[in-house]
């Protein structure tokens, strides 16, 4: 049995470190051992679980048996119904999934001889994991409709044209996921699907940074 953490944040969520520690807190103080001893991490939005290490530690590294930990529920994702298939993708090939802010997912319910108790526990997990994913989603729709909110004023006010299109990202912050590019770690195609950048996109970033711009 693996131990196997993960945490996601996405590209512009400052969180990285801290849901780092607090896993690798939980684990020292329950004297857990993780898998090669780190925590896996993406820098990507919770919209989609096409990810490069999260699918790296779906199609390769977990097993029947083994634990997948995470801090929060939408650390995993933030769209409802894909949250909920990817779970049961776990429970269907034998993965137990422990979040730290649920704590009755913390228990292994199939040590419990208890059979009444082992299925009103699952009952409440299942209700309060529907009820987390349903809240990730909320904020991440809430969040969308205050950025169109946003737009259709500025253009009211006739100040879209002005404003001009918003960037993807941080010309800095593309800097530096491109340097992987320039020293040959990564493929510009990759790196394009990991930030969820179009093709025209990525490249007019490429070309400023090359420019100097």
């Amino acid at each position: 049995m693996k131990y196997v953490a993960y945490h996601r944040t996405s590209t512009k969520d400052q969180h990285l470190d801290r849901g780092i520690a607090e896993l690798t807190k939980y684990c020292a103080d329950n004297a857990i051992s993780l898998y090669k001893g780190k925590v896996y991490t993406d820098q990507q939005t919770g919209k989609n679980f096409n990810r490069p290490r999260y699918t790296m530690l779906k199609d390769e590294i977990l097993e029947s048996g083994d634990v997948l930990m995470v801090t929060e529920l939408d650390r995993l994702g933030r769209n409802k119904e894909a949250t909920l298939k990817e779970l049961r993708f776990f429970k269907d090939n034998g993965i137990r999934v422990m979040v730290l802010e649920l704590p009755t997912t913390l228990i292994d319910l199939s040590a419990m001889e208890n059979s009444m108790a082992r299925m009103m526990l699952e009952t409440i997990n299942n209700m309060m994991i529907e009820l987390y994913a349903s809240m990730a989603q909320a904020e991440i729709e809430k969040k969308e409709k205050r950025q169109r909110e946003g737009i259709e004023q500025k253009k009211a006010r006739g100040e879209w044209d002005d404003y001009g299109r918003p960037r993807v990202m941080d010309l800095e912050e593309f800097a530096t996921h491109y340097r992987l590019v320039q020293q040959g770690e990564k493929k510009p195609f990759e790196l394009m699907r990991e930030l969820g950048m179009t093709k025209p996109t990525f490249y007019r970033y490429k070309n400023q940074i090359e420019k100097g711009c």
